[in-house]
Formats: structure tokens, sequence, C-alpha cells
């Protein structure tokens, strides 16, 4: 729920100047005790604002951080009326699919927060989610559709992802196949899309998808086996990311790849194509029924128009990989 604290950070940020004290009373239809009470929570948290008793208040600077009121400013009162902001949660897939389950919950709904104790990847590996470095969130679709209806919707995420970025960073990553995030050799973003269906009719009652983006992490930030195929924006870039800014263009992405399901086929497909480098390269195969086995060796040849992969094994059989691991020689530690 949005509070006092959360709209005046929000007029604070979209404002280029002072805010008079009594311009924000009236806005918000409060006393100027409550205002400057709201002023003072956001200085404890870091934000520097300067007063003047003839001018109102002026946000000097704007700390990375993670919260309803950040949101608010990029995506709106109307919109963050399905949003749903956690300090800390063991899984936003988790927490979503939870409150799914009542279907006044509609689609688009969000769940973002700050930290995962249990952030969940493919596969059953974990993600990362150190406190105020990432961005994790989870977004809901009601699809009333059969399974195989919405098998491209973790494709269509990475899309999301990379136009998200694209668009808040200047600069524009690669997908390996079929929802890992690369930039500069290294992942720094990963989706687990999660179903569930009605017992009697086998539709799908909801899709869960949850979207961890590694963003203001430094290399300490990650466990020491994972540094060398983990990264962030900031560690190739160099520079520091606002999440929120991220976050928000991320939502409004997913908003419309969800606007354009049963449709747009042709425009999601070809980016994704455009982005994929697992194309063209060698790769190792393995089933996800047999993740102790050696890899099956091949090449990658096309992502086919339902975003399988069709793959050429060295005994010349070709097979369109559905699941399982995907391993791009030269890539992530595959030599």
């Amino acid at each position: 729920m949005l509070s006092t604290r959360d709209h005046i950070l929000s007029y604070l940020l979209e404002s280029e100047g002072y805010v008079s004290g009594e311009d924000l009373s009236n806005r918000l239809d409060i006393s100027r005790a409550a205002v400057n009470t709201a002023v003072k929570s956001l200085r404890n948290d870091g934000y520097k604002i300067s007063s003047s008793t003839k001018k109102g208040y002026l946000l000097e600077n704007r700390p990375d951080k993670l919260g309803y009121g950040e949101l608010l400013h990029f995506l709106g009162q109307e919109r963050m009326k399905d949003v749903i902001f956690l300090d800390s949660v063991d899984s936003t897939n988790n927490y979503l699919k939870d409150i799914a389950s009542s279907p006044k919950i509609p689609t688009g709904t969000v769940v973002v927060s700050d930290h995962q104790t249990r952030g969940k990847g493919r596969l059953g590996r974990s993600f990362e989610s150190p406190k105020g470095k990432g961005v994790y969130l989870s977004y809901l679709i009601r699809p009333g559709r059969n399974a195989s209806d919405i098998s491209s919707i973790t494709a269509k995420t990475s899309v999301c992802i990379i136009n998200a970025i694209s668009k808040v960073c200047g600069i524009t990553p690669s997908v390996k196949w079929v929802n890992d995030i690369i930039l500069n050799g290294k992942k720094i973003s990963g989706t687990l899309t999660e179903l569930s269906s009605e017992s009697e009719s086998g539709l799908i009652s909801s899709i869960v998808i949850g979207t961890g983006i590694n963003i203001n992490e430094k290399e300490t930030d990650f466990p020491e086996e994972i540094r060398q195929k983990a990264s962030s924006l900031f560690l190739e870039t160099g520079k520091k990311t606002y999440r929120a800014a991220l976050a928000a263009e991320f939502i409004k992405e997913l908003d419309n790849m969800t606007s354009l399901l049963g449709s747009g086929e042709d425009l999601f497909l070809a980016s994704y194509r455009e982005h994929c480098i697992t194309t063209g390269h060698d790769v190792g195969v393995v089933s996800v029924h047999d993740s102790g086995e050696t890899p099956r060796i091949g090449r990658a040849l096309e992502v086919n128009p339902d975003y399988t992969l069709k793959v050429r094994f060295t005994d010349g059989s070709e097979e369109d990989i559905r699941s399982g691991e995907v391993s791009v020689r030269g890539l992530l530690g595959y030599t």
C-alpha cells in the first residue's frame, strides 16, 4: 500500500526544482506536520533533501533504493495498484503463487523484493539475490489456455529483459537459449516460469514469471564458485544503474508482452533470434531427466517458431530441444 512518504518521494522525484510544503499538503490532503514527518523519514533513509522556508523542499540526490515510492515515480498510481513490494522474501515466485490461489488476484500483479533468501532458478538451482543490489520480480498471467499455447513465455520474457536493459542502460545483452541473459560472456539474469492448472479442465489457471537481474553487485556479492560465470551490469559496464528505473521498464515490457499474447509472434521471434548467441555454435545438450550424464555434442542450427532449439548432433541426427540444459562452447565455462 502506498504511504504518504511514497507519494511525497514520487512528487520530489518528478520535480526539477523545489516543491512547497503547502503544495504537498494540498495534493495529499494532509497537514504540514505530516509532510515534515515524511520528509524526515526520507532523509533518515539516505535521501538528501534541502529545505527553504520560502521555496519548500528540493531532492538533491537519490540513493539506489527500491520501494513503493521509487516505483510509483516511474509507473504511476494506477499501475501501482497491482504492485506488491517486499523488503525481503524467500522467493517472489513462492509469494505470488500463494496469493494467486485467490481468483481476485488479476493478470499483471507484480511482486518485487529487495532481497530473496531462497531465490529460485531453473532445474532446481538457486539464484543469488543479495539485498539492495538487484531486481527480483515475479509477474502473474492468467491465460486460460492449455500449456502448448504458453510454451514461448519464458523466451519472450528474455526479449523483455533485453529491451528494458537496452532502454535504461543503453547496452544490449544477448540470450543463451532459452533464458540466460548474457553480457560479455557472463550471466546477468535468468527467468523461471511456473504454471498452475485446473484439475478438471486442464486449463492453465496461472503463469508466474520469476526473473532476477544482477544490477549493482560487486564480485564479492557472488559465491566464489560462480564468479567466473555470473556478473552484473555494474561489473560489466562500470556504471551504477538506478534499480527502480530498470524494474519499472521491465514491468512495462511484460505488460506489453501480455497484451500481445496470441498476436505479435513474429515480432518477438525475430527479436529473440536476433539476440540469441546459441545458434551457429557447438553445444552440449543434457536432458532434464539425465543431469548426471555426459552432454551430447552437436551444433545449434536455429530457433524454431515455437522457440525450441534445432540441434544437429555429431552422429548426423537432428532434434528439436524443448527442455534441459544447453551449454554453448566458449561460454560460461564450457570448453
